[in-house]
């Protein structure tokens, strides 16, 4: 199941986020612009969680699997998301949620807004998240914001989720 995820940083300013399934299959994007911004920290913070948390049935599991990275989102070509998913996209967007806010959650918060989430959504469901794991998340972040940050235009950043 291992991928291997390269995003590259483009000389014009744009991101090209490339994965290589174990198949030999690939999927592409590319994000421009503050589009670019935003997911390149997203998909950063998905590699976080997943490969911190432990999550197979991701974002990134499912590109492994073979989902396109154009599956994600309108017209939602596969489908809706598998109801075994691990719920890295829910925390992920937590964290979305977390920065555009300026404060910093506990995992307290974290499981609140879940139950919220699962209720409304009348799914019976709940998170377990602890306070380390979400500063083990957070400092795994951080190491690929500054990887990405410092990366030279027209270069790569590679990594391996299995």
């Amino acid at each position: 199941m291992a991928l291997r995820i390269q995003f590259v940083k483009e000389k014009d300013g744009s991101i090209l986020l490339r994965c290589h399934r174990a198949d030999g299959t690939t999927t592409w994007q590319r994000n421009d612009g503050g589009r670019g911004s935003f997911f390149i920290i997203h998909d950063l913070t998905h590699f976080a969680v997943e490969t911190v948390l432990g999550h197979r049935r991701g974002f990134w599991g499912l590109v492994a699997d073979g989902w396109n990275v154009t599956d994600f989102g309108a017209p939602w070509p596969r489908g809706p998301l598998p109801a075994d998913l691990d719920p890295s996209e829910l925390i992920v967007g937590f964290f979305d949620g977390e920065r555009a806010g300026g404060a910093t959650w506990t995992a307290d918060d974290f499981i609140d807004q879940a139950e919220k989430y699962f209720a409304s959504h009348g799914v019976t469901r709940t998170l377990t998240l602890t306070d380390e794991e979400l500063h083990r998340i957070r400092a795994r972040v951080r190491e690929l914001a500054d990887q990405w940050t410092l990366l030279p235009r027209g270069e790569t950043l590679e990594l391996v989720f299995s």
